[in-house]
């Protein structure tokens, strides 16, 4: 392993719930190669790491070796940095308290860097996407369920155990809806994409309706358009408390919104934006100075800032 400041070229690695993806980017945030395949889980732990090597290996082997600054990995979970291993995942409970990052290390020769893939999305954003040029900012990642990244002064930030950034199971409605984490109100019950589909089968617009299913809905005439744009409201005022909570919680520039829901901002921003100011001092005091927008990088934001890591975690 080279120097940072003398490498040309980290690889970021991004496993997702059924698939992988490894890209080779330069020190200038230029991606150079990218390859993606599925992952058999089922197949059991070394199954997944050898994978996991052997697409960096194949990536690895293309670019070369000397110009490499390190690999970043990005997974779903709670990570413990000391220690390199993963605490806690729904998704990859067979990798749970295993060495991952000190057997991929062993398995490839070279350092290795594990981190939470929302917290790697984050960092991306912060590096060549939205965050551009802003060391201080949070991301909400909008999907299935909601979690996010907090970046200050230019870093990730983890918490004492890695669990910074859960922001879909704060509460934003006080005696709201049950949550699975044992709460009520959790914004995740009451914003993500599967809030919006059970909110729809509630109101009987249908059984298992996608976000962009009650999207299109809301542009329709009648009944049926009002009770698909009052539920875009539900969810923008959900996210509107939550903003206010961290825009007075951090005094950030920046917060940004990532995912698959974003297809209906037109829908939920309006409302989103005007909670937040109604319920926060600090947005109404600094609104010239604190923005909240769109991501920019989509899906490929992990992959950056997966491969940003070894540039900063020196």
């Amino acid at each position: 392993m080279i120097p940072g400041n003398m490498a040309e070229y980290s690889i970021g690695l991004d496993l997702g719930g059924t698939n992988l993806r490894a890209a080779a980017i330069d020190r200038n945030g230029m991606m150079l190669d990218k390859i993606s395949g599925e992952t058999e889980f089922s197949a059991g732990r070394d199954a997944v790491l050898s994978d996991i090597a052997a697409a960096i290996s194949k990536m690895r082997e293309k670019h070369g070796t000397t110009g490499l600054a390190g690999i970043g990995v990005g997974v779903p979970g709670f990570i413990r940095m000391k220690e390199g291993i993963i605490s806690g995942s729904n998704n990859l409970p067979f990798l749970e308290n295993v060495p991952v990052r000190d057997d991929l290390s062993r398995r490839l020769g070279t350092r290795v860097i594990l981190e939470n893939d929302a917290n790697a999305a984050a960092l991306g954003e912060k590096w060549i996407g939205a965050g551009r040029g802003v060391d201080d900012l949070v991301l909400l990642t909008l999907g299935t369920g909601i979690g996010g990244g907090i970046i200050s002064c230019g870093r990730i930030v983890r918490g004492c155990v890695g669990m910074a950034g859960e922001f879909g199971h704060i509460s934003v409605v006080v005696n709201g809806n049950p949550c699975g984490c044992g709460n009520q109100g959790c914004l995740e019950k009451h914003a993500s994409a599967s809030a919006v589909t059970a909110m729809a089968k509630l109101m009987r617009l249908g059984d298992g309706l996608s976000s962009k299913d009650v999207f299109d809905l809301a542009k329709t005439a009648g009944e049926t358009g009002d009770k698909a744009r009052h539920i875009w409201k539900v969810v923008g005022e959900a996210l509107g408390m939550m903003m206010a909570i961290l825009i007075n919680t951090f005094n950030f520039p920046l917060y940004l919104l990532s995912g698959g829901m974003l297809p209906a901002w037109e829908l939920f921003e309006p409302h989103m934006t005007r909670v937040a100011k109604e319920r926060s001092f600090t947005f109404r005091a600094t609104l010239t100075e604190t923005r909240i927008a769109q991501a920019t990088l989509g899906n490929e934001a992990g992959l950056y800032g997966a491969a940003y890591l070894p540039w900063i975690e020196q």
